[in-house]
């Protein structure tokens, strides 16, 4: 099954960048489609391995900051082709 992933992460303390970038580097590295904007970045592959990636990914995240929010959205399908019809 074909999974799309949008998430951003928002750590809640003063020096915030270097965290955001260790883990977008590191989605970069998993091998899944990645696509980054200025608000999220956006994951895309099948639900098993995009599964796994996060689950390590966002613990050694988690484990960098103090504190923070990780805001995930997940949709049944692979979106990473979107383009708008307008």
């Amino acid at each position: 099954m074909k999974i799309s992933v949008e998430l951003t992460l928002t750590p809640i303390q003063d020096d915030y960048e270097p965290s955001i970038i260790h883990f977008i580097k590191k989605m970069r590295a998993s091998g899944l489609t990645v696509l980054e904007n200025p608000l999220s970045t956006q994951v895309y592959g099948d639900y098993d391995e995009v599964m796994q990636v996060l689950t390590k990914e966002i613990k050694e995240a988690f484990g960098m900051i103090d504190k923070g929010l990780l805001y995930m959205k997940l949709v049944k399908t692979d979106r990473s082709d979107y383009e708008p019809h307008f």
